[in-house]
């Protein structure tokens, strides 16, 4: 099975990596800091990528700024 991981600074994904949890801890200077599975096509997950929030739960969406209209 492939396994997904984020990896979560102040709240925000900088990494996704095709790795297992057994490797991240067998390779500790390879994945620092904190790393959290993030899972593709599971109903009520979503799958992470750079630049997602993690609220401790879930992944999602940073807000979109506001723009102005178009004239």
């Amino acid at each position: 099975m492939t396994t997904y991981f984020a990896q979560v600074v102040d709240g925000v994904v900088t990494n996704v990596e095709v790795v297992s949890a057994e490797f991240i801890a067998a390779n500790p200077d390879l994945y620092q800091g904190e790393w959290i599975e993030t899972f593709r096509d599971v109903a009520g997950k979503t799958y992470a990528g750079i630049g997602y929030l993690w609220n401790g739960t879930d992944f999602s969406l940073p807000p979109t700024p506001d723009l102005p209209p178009v004239p």
